[in-house]
């Protein structure tokens, strides 16, 4: 393995440290996509009664926010009950955006090592080549192929390493951004599911109370001393 270091040159150390942070992005985003952490289940469920039961404090919004990012987005829209349908609106698009900021916190920086590696392999296989190059100018033709051996093996190391971070990285770049992206779709479900509960009108009263509400009260009918009038 140290033959292997000392063969890819100088370039392996970049190389390495950029393996070692694409690791662990990749553990912190399997970690921090949880399902339980984004979307727990019977989430929604609770919202939303309490939306409809319109006994709402502090406290409850409070419960609903902590430990999720759907509660945060839920928590928004509850705790404008009472306001506008489009203040509510708001709120909840503007948590959703920090909802979907804080899914994306590594996936710039695991997209970048994804990017970068196979390009500092290629780097190496340019030094390489250089001093492959120089070695048979100084020689004054190919001269001794032991001599070029480090210069080869350079470009070869640095390559292969480079495309071995990538390749992970960018397959692991992409299972994550379409894991968020079903996150999102599914907290936008929820929060309409919300917003149209809040907002829902209430419910008309069935035509015979209507009629009878409007029917006007019967005439009382008068006493006298000899018996009804």
């Amino acid at each position: 393995m140290d033959t292997f270091f000392q063969a890819g040159g100088w370039l392996m150390i970049p190389l390495v440290l950029s393996s070692l942070v694409a690791i662990a992005v990749i553990l912190a985003l399997f970690m921090n996509l949880k399902k339980s952490k984004v979307l727990p289940e019977g989430l929604a469920e609770k919202a939303q009664k309490l939306a409809r039961s319109g006994k709402m404090t502090p406290g409850h919004i409070q419960q609903v926010r902590d430990g999720s990012l759907l509660g945060s987005v839920l928590a928004a829209g509850l705790a404008t009950v009472g306001q506008p349908r489009h203040l509510m609106k708001e709120s909840i698009e503007e948590a959703g955006r920090h909802a979907i900021h804080k899914m994306d916190k590594y996936m710039t920086t695991l997209g970048t090592i994804a990017a970068i590696a196979p390009l500092l392999g290629l780097l190496g296989t340019v030094v390489g080549m250089i001093v492959v190059f120089n070695q048979m100018l100084q020689a004054g033709g190919v001269g001794n192929p032991a001599d070029l051996a480090g210069g080869i093996s350079q470009a070869l190391v640095t390559t292969a390493f480079g495309i071995s971070i990538a390749v992970p990285a960018l397959i692991f770049h992409r299972y994550f951004r379409g894991k968020i992206n079903d996150f999102a779709v599914d907290m936008e479900k929820e929060a309409v599911k919300l917003l149209e509960i809040v907002n829902m009108p209430a419910p008309a009263r069935r035509p015979a109370e209507s009629a009878k509400a409007k029917r006007p009260p019967m005439p009382r009918a008068k006493a006298t001393a000899g018996g009804l009038a």
